[in-house]
């Protein structure tokens, strides 16, 4: 009889990161625990399966953790690799996907932060950096469904949380004056795609709930930089 894997995933609800490894369990269909955590009271599990940067999401397989979103995707998709392959299988085109993924994790989060959660960000140059790696994103995707064409891929699940958690950001107070939508209409369109997914809409929170809540968190953080 095959072993039964214990998958459990160290989660936070509102967070693209733990998002990710959502979407790609769902997508391999892995049966798993969600187990939240509080952030501002972290459990002891979260402490030791990720003593070193102590944060979520942490996925915990048959008692041993893979921690840091990027790589958790990979082991996902590495390990339940009989079903719906994130990364492609030529050696080019999975490096291809990787650069892809480490631009938008170098590059598009901590332009992100600085437009909506720092004073004075969008005159730092953040929108202007924002917005040139979008652009550069939807020139790689092109005229294709997904970034790997018909597949859907380790760059959509690595972007898609990313580019969600900006665009109701951008709907609800707007940074980037409107230019998402009238300047980005290939990754919009790709955005709503991604939702219409079983493996994302099943997974995703309620986005009036997960605005609300992004909205909160910038005012405090605005507030304690007064």
């Amino acid at each position: 009889m095959a072993r039964e894997e214990e998958v459990v995933l160290l989660s936070f609800w509102s967070s693209p990161f733990a998002l990710r490894a959502r979407i790609a369990l769902a997508e391999k269909g892995v049966p798993h625990e969600i187990r939240e955590e509080n952030l501002s009271d972290k459990s002891h599990l979260l402490l030791r399966m990720n003593p070193v940067h102590k944060k979520i999401p942490v996925l915990i397989h048959n008692g041993k953790p893979v921690c840091e979103s990027s790589l958790i995707v990979q082991y996902i998709d590495e390990f339940w690799n009989q079903e719906s392959p994130l990364l492609p299988s030529d050696p080019y085109e999975r490096a291809q996907a990787r650069f892809w993924v480490d631009l938008v994790d170098k590059k598009v989060y901590l332009a992100a932060q600085r437009v909506w959660f720092i004073k004075g960000g969008p005159e730092d140059g953040a929108k202007e950096e924002l917005m040139e790696v979008f652009k550069l994103l939807e020139t790689e995707l092109g005229e294709k469904a997904y970034f790997g064409g018909d597949r859907f891929g380790y760059l959509d699940v690595s972007f898609f949380p990313y580019y969600l958690s900006i665009h109701l950001l951008e709907t609800a107070e707007s940074r980037l004056g409107g230019e998402m939508e009238a300047k980005l209409p290939k990754l919009e369109g790709w955005m709503k795609r991604c939702m219409l997914r079983e493996s994302v809409s099943s997974v995703l929170p309620d986005l009036d709930k997960l605005c609300d809540y992004f909205q909160q968190v910038r005012k405090k953080r605005l507030d304690e930089q007064a």
